[in-house]
């Protein structure tokens, strides 16, 4: 492994061996025992878009590891003035040990490695959000014991968590449902894989991708980027909400997740999120601890 940059490039080997780092890594956080596996250690973090826990969540995860973490915004690069993503992969090459990128285009991102030679690291693109899968599939884990033959059901628009939740999920052994318009799939090469590789489903007809899941996943119906067509989507997504009535339909003791941030009465009603809640905020703190993972095994 020496980037980062879609789920799909790593073995299940490579992807258990860095949920049980981020066990070890918060385990040890936890009880004051940070190691400094990163001293002296620069990345850079460059964001295209804007950002909450992947900004915060890196910059910590760096500070506690011993090393530092350079915030570096489209409007402090040349690359946000029509400088060539290779010549600047190669200067930050120069100066950084790593790189996490959150940008658009997924291109951009393996142009970096490309060209680089430093490990980068996906932040988040309009096809995958590598980072936010590791720590759902962590938090899985450590609720359920097993991610091996569980299902876990995603409700709403294929995007990028779509994509990395198919090729994460699939990876790791368990069956994946997708409840979606059918004008709103993920990649379609991604789901012939998933076909091929695994128990996979894609579906309009949501109760039935629904019915019988271990984790029921969901996400905003209008991702960064997508503003203008919001209303629309909001007719569109309509019936796509995680509520009460879906939940009855699903395992005993399902999980609920989101990745966050949440349009509660949109993708998410608030007495689901609100009876979930431990599930979605341990989510979200495990951003910190897979991508420290992710660091050590790239930059250490």
């Amino acid at each position: 492994m020496n980037h980062l940059l879609k789920l799909s490039d790593l073995t299940k080997a490579e992807i258990t061996d860095i949920l049980d780092l981020a066990d070890e890594l918060k385990k040890n956080h936890k009880a004051g025992n940070d190691e400094p596996l990163l001293k002296g250690k620069t990345l850079g973090m460059i964001f295209q878009k804007s950002s909450t826990r992947t900004r915060v969540s890196f910059e910590t995860g760096m500070y506690q590891l011993g090393g530092n973490a350079l915030f570096l915004s489209s409007r402090d690069l040349q690359i946000g003035r029509g400088e060539p993503v290779q010549d600047t992969a190669r200067v930050l090459s120069r100066y950084l040990d790593g790189i996490m990128i959150r940008t658009f285009a997924q291109q951009e991102v393996e142009d970096l490695a490309k060209y680089g030679s430093i490990p980068i690291i996906n932040g988040l693109t309009d096809y995958a959000h590598p980072c936010q899968v590791l720590a759902d599939l962590q938090t899985i884990r450590e609720k359920k014991g097993t991610l091996e033959g569980l299902k876990l059901c995603f409700v709403g628009d294929g995007n990028n968590m779509a994509n990395s939740l198919i090729a994460g999920c699939i990876k790791m052994g368990m069956k994946v449902a997708i409840a979606c318009p059918d004008a709103y799939q993920p990649d379609a090469d991604l789901m012939a894989w998933a076909a091929a590789n695994g128990d996979f489903a894609c579906s309009s007809d949501i109760d039935a991708m629904v019915k019988d899941s271990d984790v029921v996943y969901t996400d905003v119906w209008a991702s960064m980027g997508q503003e203008e067509e919001a209303k629309e989507r909001q007719k569109v997504f309509a019936d796509y909400q995680v509520n009460a009535a879906r939940m009855a339909l699903t395992h005993e003791g399902c999980m609920v997740l989101h990745c966050l941030p949440a349009h509660r009465g949109e993708e998410i009603t608030e007495d689901v999120l609100e009876a979930h809640a431990d599930e979605i905020f341990e989510e979200a703190e495990n951003r910190l601890h897979a991508q420290k993972a992710v660091l050590v095994k790239l930059m250490k």
